[in-house]
């Protein structure tokens, strides 16, 4: 049976499957990303500073709650792709865990409704909470379809699914532009638009799963999936969700001066974008060298290097932060949009250093060792939750402090994980089992 399953993979065609796959998936996330941040610019361009604060604070909170959600993607392609090799499709338990993501995003937007809490968000603005309630409901919907298309190696419709999110949202923002009609929740409307794509891959997706198919139950799945879900939430906090945690967290005041440090983080936070990708990538290497203690050093040695490496990197980019960074923020988001060059570099550095956390918790992952990823980020997350409640001063500078100390913290804490002796080669454990 694996010598029948096996053996079509060293073929030529193989080899071309592969690569076309490879090159669908790539050049859909590339529009994507390139789709999401032009979005971004075009509302800092829309908006003035104090309203755009505002905007972005919504952005935060419903991107955060997208990625504290995409572990359903992953979750539902594994149960599609291990169905499928059985030639059957996901069942029920595919459902439960669409299901307790529909559960998390609804508990998490209504109670963006509690008075103080909405109007330190946003500022007494009802609807932006029911908008982040509909598109958190309907990302937790999204990415389960998105799971179950490639987890049945359905690569063309994945790839037009993960276009079509920021393209309904790019479509919907172009006729508010020419119509005029722009505004806070216009805008935030367009945004939580692009959750509802899935719908138009509804049938495809729906043939993919078998109701009749009985599995995990409801105490395996939720358990699974709040293990999952609380990861990508701290993962969350501090990167797409920061300026919400800047909102909820810090003293507020000076709505132009917050809304230009978001304008500058959404710049420098542009290399983030390509991480999910080299992420991936990381994993299969990390397991290939963990076999051989010789593997295991080398690996070691190039983990230390690289975070050498990157901390040069992060101080060379908060110089030319320090110096470029003013001139940059105007320039691609308007004159209005005023801000210090410590902030830009403060921003940078953090941006830099998050790139190699993230490469290093997916060591962590390729070892198993899903507990450190966890105390990694929480760590992280609430180092920067301490420091914009506590720290003296205002809103920007507790911000840019909180989103450079804790990166830094975090990159030594993960390194300290990843660099003492591992447990036991990945071969060898599987081997055990």
């Amino acid at each position: 049976m694996s010598a029948d399953v096996d053996t079509p993979v060293d073929t030529p065609a193989a080899a071309r499957s592969g690569r076309t796959t490879a090159g669908s998936l790539g050049g859909s996330l590339i529009v994507s990303i390139g789709l999401g941040y032009l979005l971004t610019v075009a509302c800092q361009r829309l908006l003035p500073p104090q309203e755009y604060a505002v905007f972005v604070t919504f952005w935060g909170l419903v991107m955060g709650l997208g990625s504290t959600l995409s572990p359903l993607e992953q979750e539902l392609s594994r149960q599609s792709a291990v169905a499928a090799l059985d030639g059957g499709k996901a069942g029920r338990p595919a459902l439960r865990a669409v299901a307790v993501g529909v559960f998390v995003a609804a508990a998490f937007s209504l109670a963006l409704l509690i008075p103080p809490v909405n109007e330190k968000l946003f500022h007494g603005q009802w609807s932006l909470a029911v908008i982040v309630l509909a598109g958190g409901v309907a990302f937790a919907c999204q990415f389960g379809t998105r799971g179950l298309l490639i987890g049945q190696h359905k690569v063309k419709a994945f790839s037009l699914l993960v276009i079509a999110e920021p393209a309904v949202r790019a479509l919907i923002l172009g006729v508010l532009f020419v119509s005029v009609a722009y505004n806070v929740v216009s805008l935030a409307i367009a945004v939580a638009a692009g959750s509802f794509a899935w719908l138009l891959f509804a049938r495809p997706a729906r043939q993919l799963v078998d109701f009749r198919v009985e599995g995990d139950g409801w105490g395996v799945t939720t358990r699974r999936m709040s293990m999952l879900l609380v990861g990508a939430a701290l993962t969350a906090a501090v990167i797409t969700g920061y300026p919400a945690l800047v909102g909820l967290l810090a003293p507020g005041g000076d709505g132009d001066r917050v809304g230009a440090l978001f304008a500058a983080l959404v710049i420098a936070r542009l290399p983030l974008t390509l991480i999910g990708p080299v992420q991936s990538l990381a994993v299969p290497f990390v397991v290939r060298l963990s076999v051989t203690p010789e593997g295991r050093h080398r690996l070691r040695r190039v983990l230390a290097l690289g975070a050498a490496a990157s901390l040069v990197l992060a101080a060379l980019g908060a110089l030319v932060g320090l110096w470029l960074g003013p001139w940059a923020v105007r320039f691609v988001s308007g004159p209005g949009y005023d801000i210090d060059g410590w902030s830009v570099a403060g921003l940078v550095w953090s941006s830099v250093l998050l790139v190699p956390m993230q490469l290093l918790t997916a060591v962590l992952v390729a070892r198993t060792q899903a507990k450190l990823v966890l105390a990694t980020w929480a760590i992280v997350t609430g180092t920067a939750s301490l420091v914009l409640l506590f720290l003296p001063g205002d809103t920007v500078f507790r911000a840019v402090v909180a989103l450079a100390v804790a990166p830094t913290l975090g990159l030594a804490v993960v390194l300290a994980f990843v660099l003492r002796r591992a447990p036991e080669p990945v071969e060898s454990e599987a081997d055990a089992a």
